[in-house]
């Protein structure tokens, strides 16, 4: 199962990630996406563990919790395609004057 954190320290690396999440079980893999232009990461991650009920833990305990200087924000991962906005990627922005 896989979790979504937001909201991390540009300074945060992939074995920052697996040092804290391995307190709470089996990391599997640690993406933490970098940005193309300034090769700093993008400020979240995706840390794939071993069993869902390691995943719940996590989510209570460290959603909310600052680390690094920042409150992090700690989900479930939804699968690639799935938002919360509008399906057309546009989401609901309207522009009122141009």
């Amino acid at each position: 199962m896989t979790v979504y954190v937001g909201n991390l320290s540009y300074d945060v690396t992939r074995e920052d990630l697996e040092r804290v999440f391995a307190d709470y079980g089996e990391v599997g893999r640690v993406s933490l996406p970098m940005d193309r232009e300034s090769g700093r990461p993008r400020g979240f991650a995706f840390v794939e563990m071993a069993a869902e009920k390691e995943e719940d833990q996590i989510i209570e305990t460290l959603d909310g919790a600052e680390w690094m200087g920042r409150e992090m924000r700690v989900n479930k991962a939804r699968p690639r395609g799935e938002s919360s906005g509008s399906s057309n990627g546009g989401g609901n922005y309207r522009r009122s004057s141009f």
